[in-house]
């Protein structure tokens, strides 16, 4: 199973879910937002699965510092267009096992996601 890991490298939530994965013997690859980029194609899909509100991370410094014209009317469009113009509005981290995607980062849906897989 080829498993990719999205979000920032300096994210303290993306050091903790990395680290999960490397104690826990996962080999995945990791996609950073702030030097790869992200597609409008994959946020689509993401929020398609998982529902716009879910993605796009409001809790974080970027969103508070959005105008309010920015905040205002968000609908899944609007969303995916401010998430791929400022990537930290993107929850973090993704894990893409393939079938499906987490997001956010808690161990215990971690480890029921790879206990199912095994």
């Amino acid at each position: 199973m080829a498993i990719t890991i999205y979000g920032i490298k300096t994210c303290d939530t993306m050091k903790k879910a990395r680290s999960w994965l490397d104690q826990h013997g996962v080999a995945y690859r990791f996609h950073d937002y702030k030097t790869e980029g992200v597609t409008k194609a994959l946020l689509e899909s993401w929020c398609k699965e998982h529902g716009w509100e879910v993605v796009l991370n409001r809790a974080g410094t970027t969103f508070r510092a959005l105008a309010e014209a920015d905040k205002q009317g968000l609908d899944a469009r609007k969303a995916v267009a401010l998430m791929q113009e400022h990537t930290s509005l993107i929850k973090r981290p993704v894990l893409d096992l393939g079938d499906r995607r987490l997001v956010g980062f808690k161990p215990e849906v971690y480890a029921a996601a790879f206990k199912a897989a095994a």
